[in-house]
């Protein structure tokens, strides 16, 4: 082959082209204090024993580096898999554990923990007196377990775990159920040079309205691949000797019987699905003995691929069986009435049935529910909550159940947008059996909700209750004290009311206090965790209340500058962080989420970071989305409500005169990105935009998205209306457009920005597009990280700080 010489001036100055090209693109560093947050060392996570007598601590560092992000991955089946190590490619490993006796208040450090130590899957011993948890290598997975007597971590398995659909589960203080490998990954079937043919695809007439799920099994191939990966061993580990449960299988789910003598197991089978991810696989419903022997199949289950699309509508199939936790050894299912069709008028939507031991009889019915039957809370014969529901309506309810009668009696029903009437959750503590069912008081009377976000018109304040089942009167026990945000993380005694809580304000690190209600001695406080970030030290945080044009009440927690006087300093440059949320009623929308009174703790993707460099940072900016009609949804007028709710936002920040009106910009991930186009695309309110991992076309996501149900054939003006992509030619303002390489979200795949990029870009728009790689829809590699502020802090500074001169400043308007 005949080859030309390249001159060595032509050459030198290709290398020098190279070079600039290369320092253009490599990763940059945000201001020092942004990125001495962004890696301070996170507070440890705290994990408290069911009897109160030990704190766990687990540690983690902070971000993984972009090379450990770039590791070997498997994109199957929906899955992300390590193929080195039968794992999750992409997980948050704890990096150090010790504990704390809570009664002498001393920390005990553990040894034998293997190093370096990648834990997950943390969990207590039914007794309290062990911890398990696997550690996760380059080429394995093991299982530790730590006597909590001794401190000491010993590795109880020989083969290697299978972790990739489930991890292990304790079946009773000694004993320890898993799956482990069949072979090892350097097994795994080889990718054939050229494939056996094509690829193909089929349907014949059958409807399959589903979502745009993200790596699924592309070819023969894959499937190959996806079998010898998720094929598993069930072992069962008694104080370390393994014994085979039964056959190797793909293993869905595994559910011990209360009575500990049976299996309730869900396994996966072919033909793998193209359209959805493995958990909508055909699979198999069984329940067998501890040694692998089949009691009873239960149902054989199709594909989820033609399940009817829509909120509230299932397959016409039996599901969510489970073990009835108040028995010995009873299967619990549901079936619904209605052809799972929300649309079919119909007296009961759902029906849930039971069967016991030995699964011979006919299954009994148990209860209907008259909306989609949503679970149960078990407690004991003569209590159970089951908890209803219809997402299409945004209603919830929640029954009292009684296994002597028979009975469903309505206990409480509310809009689950009405974070107001929220009771809570039950209380729960293990039975005979080991299992977590509901707490009773007053001889079975009472029981107690414990509610961790307490939304009241004064903000966020947690509260405990006692609810009397019969008259259907809830007392308050307890609530959080204003001023502060403390929730209660374990209730130690249901009768003496000793609690362990979780206690912060503005200025109060989180730390965990010890408490009894009935004594009213002094709280102990039990952790003393100190401020990560001095740089935060100065800043004020205020929870703002203001209206838009129509009326509706909003609120934004508001971060100005340390130092900061708007008399002497004047108004500052503004950043807005928002995303959207749905509500088919007003009065919901309007009332105050979150508290003021949050301790800043911040990620890598808060916006709050830029108080620090001088700007006026507006967190949490509610975007509410009402249904203005009883015959509209709120996508009805999506684009105007946005209007609404931006302008009224940066007209209550002018007023405080904190906020400077022509220097503002808006930012948002995901459905947030979409709002922040879309506001960038119909108004001229912003200096600038910042858009991370968002979907813009949603011709894209034809079968719904986020909580729109209508797909595009049923309703194509809307879908057009709302992409800010159908209106890239409208986009002037500057817009910093920031996706994973590798986002995995339903419906926000990268070729979402890229396509957006080259629309505004193919307009004449300002706007540059970061694809930031091996990350995910959330991100996590430092280096990525690090890069990503800095491009969105260059983005302010340059746009929005210190505007071009000749920019056009936004409208000053008043109403739409």
């Amino acid at each position: 082959m005949h080859t030309r010489k390249i001159p060595l001036l032509f050459a030198a100055l290709l290398l020098a082209g190279y070079s600039f090209a290369q320092d253009d693109v490599a990763y940059k560093l945000p201001p020092k204090d942004i990125a001495d947050m962004v890696l301070a060392k996170p507070t440890p996570g705290v994990n408290i024993d069911d009897k109160g007598e030990w704190m766990l601590f687990t540690e983690s560092s902070s971000y993984p580096s972009v090379e450990e992000l770039a590791r070997p991955e498997l994109k199957i089946a929906g899955l992300r898999i390590n193929p080195a190590n039968y794992a999750p490619s992409r997980q948050n490993y704890v990096n150090n554990l010790y504990l704390k006796n809570i009664a002498s208040g001393k920390e005990l450090k553990i040894t034998g923990l293997p190093s370096p130590l990648y834990a997950s899957s943390v969990s207590w011993s039914p007794n309290n007196k062990k911890i398990a948890f696997t550690n996760i290598t380059s080429n394995r997975v093991d299982l530790y377990v730590i006597d909590v007597a001794t401190q000491k971590a010993t590795q109880i398995n020989k083969t290697a775990l299978n972790v990739i659909s489930g991890g292990y589960q304790w079946y009773d203080d000694n004993t320890v159920i898993y799956r482990t490998t069949l072979k090892p990954p350097t097994a795994a079937p080889p990718k054939p040079l050229a494939p056996k043919g094509p690829t193909t695809q089929e349907n014949y007439g059958k409807a399959s309205p589903r979502p745009t799920y993200q790596d699924l099994i592309k070819s023969p191939y894959d499937e190959q691949l996806y079998e010898f990966f998720a094929t598993a061993q069930l072992v069962k580990n008694v104080n370390g000797v393994e014994t085979k449960i039964g056959a190797p299988a793909i293993y869905s789910s595994i559910q011990v019987s209360p009575d500990k003598k049976y299996l309730l197991s869900r396994t996966l089978n072919k033909p793998f699905s193209y359209i959805v991810p493995a958990n909508g696989f055909p699979s198999t419903v069984s329940v067998t003995d501890l040694q692998g022997k089949l009691i009873k199949k239960l149902a054989d289950l199709p594909s989820s691929e033609t399940a009817p699309g829509g909120n509230d509508n299932v397959q016409n199939v039996a599901r969510g069986f489970e073990w009835k936790d108040d028995e010995a050894a009873t299967i619990v299912w549901c079936m619904p009435l209605d052809s799972g069709l929300i649309k079919k008028q119909v007296e009961y939507r759902d029906v849930v049935y039971s069967q016991a031991v030995p699964f011979t009889a006919e299954p009994k019915e148990l209860f209907k529910t008259q909306m989609r039957f949503r679970g149960v809370t078990w407690g004991d014969k003569n209590l159970a909550l089951v908890t209803e529901g219809l997402t299409s309506k945004q209603v919830t309810q929640m029954d009292r159940y009684n296994s002597v009668t028979g009975d469903l009696e309505k206990l409480i029903t509310r809009n689950t947008t009405d974070a107001y009437s929220n009771p809570g959750f039950p209380v729960t503590s293990p039975n005979s059996f080991g299992k977590n069912v509901i707490v009773t008081i007053d001889n079975g009377n009472k029981i107690l909700l414990n509610n961790t976000t307490g939304s009241s018109p004064k903000g966020d304040l947690p509260f405990l209750l006692s609810y009397d089942i019969h008259t259907k009167k809830a007392d308050t026990l307890w609530r959080c004290q204003e001023g502060y945000y403390e929730t209660i993380v374990r209730v130690l005694d249901p009768n003496k009311l000793n609690l362990i809580t979780r206690r912060e304000s503005e200025k109060e690190m989180p730390n965990y206090w010890l408490k009894n209600l009935k004594l009213r001695i002094a709280d102990r406080q039990l952790t003393a965790f100190k401020n990560p970030y001095p740089q935060m030290e100065g800043v004020t945080k205020e929870k703002i209340r203001y209206k838009r044009a129509d009326g509706v009440d909003l609120t934004g927690d508001l971060y100005l500058p340390k130092g900061y006087d708007p008399k002497k300093d004047g108004p500052l440059p503004v950043f807005i962080w928002a995303y959207p949320a749905e509500y088919n009623s007003a009065a919901d929308a309007a009332q105050v989420r979150g508290s003021e009174h949050r301790y800043t703790l911040v990620n890598y993707g808060s916006p709050v970071f830029y108080v620090t460099q001088g700007y006026a940072v507006l967190n949490n900016a509610e975007m509410p989305i009402v249904a203005t009609d009883k015959d509209k949804k709120p996508n009805d007028n999506f684009i105007d409500q946005l209007k609404y709710n931006a302008e009224a936002a940066i007209n209550k920040l002018a007023d405080m005169g904190v906020g400077d009106r022509n220097r503002v910009a808006v930012g948002g991930h995901s459905y947030g990105a979409f709002m922040t186009a879309n506001l960038l695309a119909h108004t001229n309110l912003f200096k600038a935009g910042i858009a991370r991992s968002g979907a813009y076309n949603r011709t894209l996501t034809p079968f719904g998205f986020q909580n729109e149900d209508r797909t595009y054939w049923q309703a194509p003006d809307l879908y057009n209306q709302m992409s800010p992509f159908s209106y890239a030619d409208k986009i002037k303002t500057p817009i910093l457009l920031i996706h994973g390489d590798a986002d995995n979200n339903t419906g926000t795949f990268p070729i979402q920005s890229e396509r957006m990029f080259n629309a505004i870009k193919g307009h004449g728009g300002t706007v540059k597009f970061v694809s930031l790689p091996y990350e995910s829809h959330g991100y996590a590699g430092r280096e990525n990280i690090l890069h990503m502020l800095n491009e969105q802090f260059a983005w302010l500074e340059k746009y929005v700080k210190n505007p071009p001169k000749n920019e056009q400043k936004p409208k000053e308007t008043k109403a739409f």
